[in-house]
């Protein structure tokens, strides 16, 4: 079986191991957060902004992330991004009420979005056009295997301890941090080269102009307010609340999506080098969407799995092409520019979680997910219209696509 590091750098295999930490340790708290918030006896819209405000300050500080890796390099920014979130969360399992759990989740969202910036330009930075797809797939492969685990282990930890989750992402951040900061080296992620000409550095102006990245920032925002938000906030209420079952089978829920998603993301990444963005962004959309559809119907927790697992088969081929479509469309340093679009899908995450919460609320779980499936009907009807980014390379000119004088991509 080929190796699904060929002929890409090294950096993405280094980047690729302290992100695996790091998703682990993600995968270990994110069912224990909403029923942890519970405990302080709030509502569904109070728990939607714990996940919320992690997200807020992720988009509020998303260009500040961005000028740091400019200036300090993606090394420097990534381990110290890393770090800083792990201290936080550790004093969010140190949590004695709602309002600190709140102050720490929303204090973490700054490192997070400095390491998610600088991985993020590492790869747009090291890989080559044709590899991109590829590339993606492999970062978030690292992800979805620490997926496979951590949710599983947090289920079983939060019904030890639902403080213990908390405490043991910490660790896993620590790990990654300390794996960044001594292996993550390279001449290419320095600090901003001095004397880069105009044309090798692509503004948000620049970026804006292009139908592609517009298109890109949109599909991101409602996947993450869709899939983030009902996975995050009223999700494991449901499961345990509505359908009766136990914390330990939203972990195998998530744990099953991931499963799928990571079998065939690297099939779903390999579709959109060889065919086209476009086409691997159509398919994982209307998969995905059947998914939400069936958990919209659940009334069993096996139905809630086969939820799960679709929408997990969805995400394998819908989840690189966004950030596959901006690294086609830009050229060069462009930190600001993937901060821009790291801050669409943090507004997602920010816009979902609340205004599910409320739904659920004012109405009932089943209202708050027919609403999510409609909002990603819409982004799946967006997906038809996204301009092929690749067709250069489609047609054997392995080139960037270039942007001329009107702002159109050519």
């Amino acid at each position: 079986m080929q190796s699904p590091f060929k002929d890409l750098p090294r950096e993405i295999s280094i980047l690729v191991a302290a992100s695996f930490f790091v998703a682990v340790g993600f995968g270990i708290v994110l069912p224990a957060i909403p029923v942890f918030a519970r405990t302080f006896g709030v509502n569904n819209a109070a728990i939607g902004l714990i996940v919320s405000m992690f997200a807020i300050t992720r988009f509020a500080s998303g260009l500040i992330s961005g000028k740091l890796v400019d200036l300090f390099g993606e090394r420097a920014v990534f381990s110290s991004g890393v770090f800083m979130v792990a201290i936080f969360v550790f004093l969010a399992g140190l949590s004695t009420s709602y309002n600190q759990l709140l102050f720490f989740r929303a204090a973490g969202g700054l490192g997070s979005s400095m390491f998610s910036v600088a991985a993020g330009s590492v790869i747009l930075r090291t890989v080559s056009d044709e590899q991109r797809g590829r590339a993606q797939s492999v970062y978030n492969g690292s992800f979805l295997l620490g997926g496979v685990a951590g949710p599983a282990i947090g289920g079983l930890l939060s019904l030890i301890s639902l403080r213990a989750p908390f405490f043991a992402y910490s660790a896993m951040l620590m790990s990654s941090g300390i794996v960044a900061h001594f292996f993550l080296k390279s001449d290419k992620l320095g600090k901003r080269e001095k004397g880069a000409v105009a044309g090798e550095h692509t503004s948000v102006r620049e970026a804006l102009a292009m139908k592609p990245y517009r298109i890109a920032l949109v599909l991101v925002f409602i996947v993450n307010w869709v899939v983030f938000g009902m996975r995050a906030s009223i999700m494991p209420i449901f499961v345990t609340e509505e359908l009766h079952s136990t914390t330990a089978v939203v972990g195998y829920g998530f744990a099953l999506s991931a499963i799928f998603q990571g079998a065939l993301l690297m099939r779903g990444g390999r579709l959109s080098d060889a065919q086209g963005r476009r086409i691997a962004s159509v398919i994982g959309s209307s998969i995905a969407l059947a998914g939400v559809i069936i958990l919209t119907v659940s009334i069993h927790p096996w139905m809630y799995l086969v939820a799960m697992s679709v929408m997990g088969v969805g995400g394998a081929f819908l989840s690189t092409t966004p950030a596959s479509i901006v690294g086609d469309v830009i050229r060069g340093r462009g930190g600001q520019v993937i901060a821009i679009f790291q801050m669409a899908g943090d507004a997602g995450m920010i816009a979902g979680p609340i205004i599910i919460g409320a739904l659920s609320d004012a109405y009932s779980y089943r209202t708050a997910f027919a609403v999510s499936a409609v909002v990603f009907a819409i982004g799946a009807a967006m997906t038809t219209q996204i301009p092929e980014t690749r067709q250069a390379y489609l047609s054997g000119e392995k080139e960037r696509p270039q942007v001329n004088n009107l702002g159109s991509l050519e």
